[in-house]
C-alpha cells in the first residue's frame, strides 16, 4: 500500500510509514526527528518553522515513496 504525503501529513505518520524519509527532513534541518513535538507537526508546520518550501519537500518524500 503507497502512502500519498500532502502538506497536512503528520510527519511522525510519515516515518512510521517508511524510516528512509528521515533524510529528507534532515536536509531541511529538522534534526530533532525523535522529538514528540516534530512527529506531531504537519509538513507545512514544520517547513514554516525551517523557512523551507513545503511543496517541494512533498513531492521530493512522494517521489521518493514511490520509487521503492
Amino acid at each position: 500500500m503507497l502512502m500519498t504525503v500532502t502538506k497536512d501529513t503528520i510527519i511522525g505518520d510519515i516515518l512510521d510509514f517508511d524510516e528512509t524519509t528521515a533524510e529528507y527532513f534532515l536536509e531541511m534541518g529538522m534534526h530533532c526527528l525523535g522529538c514528540p513535538s516534530s512527529r506531531g507537526e504537519t509538513i507545512e508546520q514544520a517547513c514554516a518553522v525551517h523557512g523551507t518550501d513545503a511543496d517541494e519537500l512533498v513531492s521530493k518524500i512522494n517521489e521518493h515513496i514511490s520509487s521503492k
